[in-house]
C-alpha cells in the first residue's frame, strides 16, 4: 500500500513512521511538511492509496490543500487540535486520531481502512462457462424477458354481463367525476377499475399519451391534430366527431409523444 504523510513537524513524522512500521508497513512513506510541496508532489506523482496527514502545516492549514487539489483516495487526520473534525470528515476522512495517539489506535484507523477498501473493491470478473454464441443468445432472451409488459385487455363488468375490451379498440380514456371510462372507436363506454394515473401506468407509453389531467389517447385513433387557442392543440380522433384538446402545460410534452 502507498502511504503519504503529510506532517510539518520532524519528531512526529518520525514518530509516525515507527508506528507504522510497527503495524506492518516496513517501507518509510514519503514526508511532505508543507502545503506548497504536497501541492507539487500530488501534481506530479500517482495518489496514493492512503494519506496520513496533520492539518497546520508549515505554511498553513491542509484544508486549503485540498480545496486546491482533488484528493480522491481516503484520508487519516493526526492532529493535536480537535476544533477540526468536522471539517475533516466533511472531505475524504475517515479516521481523526489526537496527539499523542497510540500503535493500537493507529492500527485501529488502518484497519478501518483495509475494510473500506474491501468493501468498495470491485468484484472478480466472472468467466463465462459458455460458449459465447450460447451467452449471446442467453442475454438477449433475458434482455427481451426484461422489457415491461403492457395491459392487453380490460375485463369490464356491464349490464349485460363481463365483457372483454382490447386495449386495441380503446380510443381515449377520460376520466368523470371520479370514473375512468375507456372510449371505443364507436363511442362505447367502459367504466375500469383504478384512476386515470394508475392505468396509464398499465398502458403501453409508445400507444396512450396524455392529453390533459383528465384524458389519455390511442395513437392510432388519431387523425390530425390542429393549433388550438392558448397554446393547445385540437385533437381530431377517427371517431365519429370526437374531438379532443390538450392542456397548456401538456401540449410539449404530447407534441414530442407524437413525433415518437
Amino acid at each position: 500500500m502507498n502511504i503519504l504523510i503529510l506532517e510539518d513537524e520532524e519528531p512526529a513524522a518520525r514518530q509516525l513512521t515507527q508506528l507504522l512500521a510497527q503495524a506492518g508497513y516496513a517501507t518509510p512513506p514519503p514526508v511532505l511538511r508543507s502545503v506548497e510541496k504536497a501541492l507539487a508532489w500530488l501534481q506530479t506523482h500517482p495518489l496514493p492509496d492512503l494519506i496520513l496527514s496533520d492539518i497546520e502545516l508549515l505554511d498553513g492549514n491542509v484544508f486549503s490543500l485540498y480545496e486546491q487539489f482533488p484528493v480522491a483516495c481516503p484520508i487519516i487526520f493526526t492532529t493535536a487540535y480537535d476544533q477540526f473534525l468536522l471539517a475533516a470528515f466533511r472531505g475524504n476522512g475517515i479516521a481523526y486520531l489526537l496527539k499523542p495517539f497510540t500503535l493500537e489506535q493507529l492500527q485501529a484507523a488502518l484497519a478501518k481502512y483495509e475494510r473500506l477498501r474491501t468493501s468498495f473493491a470491485p468484484p472478480p470478473a466472472a468467466t463465462p462457462s459458455l460458449p459465447p454464441d450460447v451467452m449471446r443468445e442467453l442475454t438477449q432472451a433475458l434482455r427481451q424477458h426484461s422489457q415491461p409488459t403492457y395491459k392487453q385487455r380490460f375485463s369490464v363488468r356491464m349490464r349485460n354481463g363481463l365483457h372483454l375490451l382490447q386495449t386495441d379498440d380503446i380510443a381515449y380514456l377520460q376520466a368523470d367525476e371520479g370514473v375512468t371510462f375507456a372510449i371505443d372507436g364507436a363511442g362505447t363506454r367502459y367504466p375500469l377499475s383504478g384512476t386515470l394515473a394508475e392505468l396509464e401506468r398499465q398502458l403501453d407509453p409508445s400507444r396512450f399519451g396524455r392529453l390533459n389531467r383528465s384524458e389519455l389517447v390511442n395513437v392510432a385513433f388519431i387523425e390530425r391534430a390542429e393549433p388550438y387557442f392558448n397554446n393547445r392543440l385540437a385533437v381530431k380522433l377517427r371517431a365519429p366527431g370526437v374531438t379532443l384538446t390538450t392542456s397548456a402545460a401538456q401540449t410539449p410534452e404530447f407534441r414530442r409523444w407524437l413525433e415518437g
